[in-house]
């Protein structure tokens, strides 16, 4: 089947999206994981395999991804009251000063990327949509782009958390610190439980969201104190 133009587009905007360039400083972050070397509980390409898929489990696919699919859903309804509910759920969520900063920040970024891109990328009307939510989070400027360029939501799902797990390795790289071929490696397995993560994302209720992750909580709420890093969180 030979894909038409319109589709071809509305992959290229998503790899925009989930691009390590996209200008947000999301490299600078770690989330916790700069402390867990510091500390000793990572201290190899094993035990970062553990945490970044326990996080990954545990964590972005439990609350995270649930509440991407639900704000993909509520952008391309009109339903900007929803879009404002889940934005202070999420901020609500965030454990610590430097988590909440750092998605603060980041969507921060990113609404501005996305004015600027607004007569270059068929973003018209979105941007005054963005205006309208206070203190927009990263996934919240993120799902918005994502719904105007109408990319498919299990597709869109899935290159967030792609994004976020391909960050984490980076720094993993960096802090640990481990070899190419090792974040390769973890990226290959780690990134192999995404699609099952994306379904069950998507068919979670809202009573059973979850980020209950009490070691990454104490891990950035550490990392704030936390002498010598590199990484804002």
């Amino acid at each position: 089947m030979i894909a038409t133009p319109g589709s071809l587009l509305s992959l290229l905007r998503l790899l925009q999206l989930a691009s390590p360039t996209l200008p947000v400083g999301a490299y600078t972050y770690s989330q916790g994981l700069e402390w867990a070397v510091e500390c000793g509980a990572v201290k190899n390409e094993a035990d970062t395999r553990r945490w970044i898929g326990d996080v990954l489990d545990w964590s972005l696919a439990r609350f995270e991804a649930p509440l991407v699919a639900r704000l993909l859903v509520a952008w391309r309804d009109g339903d900007d009251g929803e879009v404002s509910r889940l934005n202070e759920d999420f901020l609500a969520s965030r454990e610590t000063a430097e988590l909440r900063a750092e998605t603060v920040q980041m969507g921060y970024s990113l609404t501005r990327l996305l004015s600027d891109l607004d007569a270059y990328a068929g973003l018209s009307g979105w941007r005054a949509r963005l205006a309208g939510i206070e203190a927009p989070a990263f996934p919240v400027a993120w799902t918005a782009a994502a719904a105007a360029w109408q990319i498919p939501a299990d597709q869109a799902l899935a290159a967030y958390l792609w994004a976020w797990l391909e960050n984490q390795v980076m720094a993993a790289v960096k802090a640990v610190p481990l070899g190419q071929s090792a974040g390769q490696r973890l990226l290959a397995e780690l990134g192999a439980a995404v699609p099952a993560l994306v379904e069950r994302a998507q068919r979670l209720p809202e009573a059973e969201w979850s980020n209950f992750t009490p070691g990454l909580a104490i891990a950035s709420s550490r990392h704030e104190t936390q002498y010598t890093r590199l990484f804002r969180s």
